[in-house]
């Protein structure tokens, strides 16, 4: 909890809720205490791969992977106002997901990644390139994306990206949060909610 708040002083807007460990239960708890968070902050939060529980917490939208479920039906469960992204590693991923109803895409991983162990072999900032050029809706680049790397990421068309280690494993959450934000300005990126 104490890592989201940082990240949100530093000026991020979106907070994902990714415990693959917890509990129905422990996931519902952290997702009401991050609620409360991020509705203090005016910042979005999404929670993976669970839509029940973003339903019970009344999170902003869900992120669901390729073995998760499907677009179109969690559309059909959430409605419309509700935010759902959708993981692409490929372009027919990218197009079906979209054709599917996704509101974004996480294209990944963009590099090697120690925070997500099953996320396979890095497609890089040319896969995010040609999928952003297939697509309508925003894309975020995903995993291993460092302050080195960002510039890649955004030159290569990502409207936003998506950080755990290179902020959370900072001596200063809030300052590497603020500096990956200003990268995204300078780039002229942004996911406009």
């Amino acid at each position: 909890m104490e890592g989201a708040r940082l990240a949100l002083e530093g000026g991020a807007r979106i907070i994902q809720l990714r415990d693959k460990q917890a509990t129905t239960r422990q996931l519902v708890q952290t997702g009401l205490s991050l609620r409360e968070l991020t509705r203090q902050y005016g910042a979005i939060l999404i929670v993976n791969d669970r839509l029940d529980v973003a339903l019970a917490i009344e999170a902003n939208g869900v992120h669901l992977g390729q073995d998760d479920m499907p677009p179109a039906l969690a559309r059909k469960v959430a409605g419309e106002n509700f935010l759902i992204g959708v993981s692409a590693e490929t372009v027919e991923e990218a197009r079906q997901a979209e054709a599917d109803g996704a509101d974004y895409l996480g294209v990944g991983p963009m590099f090697a990644t120690a925070t997500k162990p099953d996320a396979g072999v890095p497609v890089g900032p040319e896969r995010l390139r040609a999928i952003k050029q297939a697509v309508s809706i925003p894309v975020f680049g995903i995993g291993g994306i460092t302050l080195e790397n960002t510039g890649a990421v955004l030159e290569a068309g990502a409207d936003g990206i998506c950080v755990i280690s290179a902020i959370m494993g900072a001596a200063d959450p809030t300052e590497a949060t603020r500096r990956f934000v200003d990268m995204i300005a300078q780039q002229g990126a942004g996911f406009k909610v």
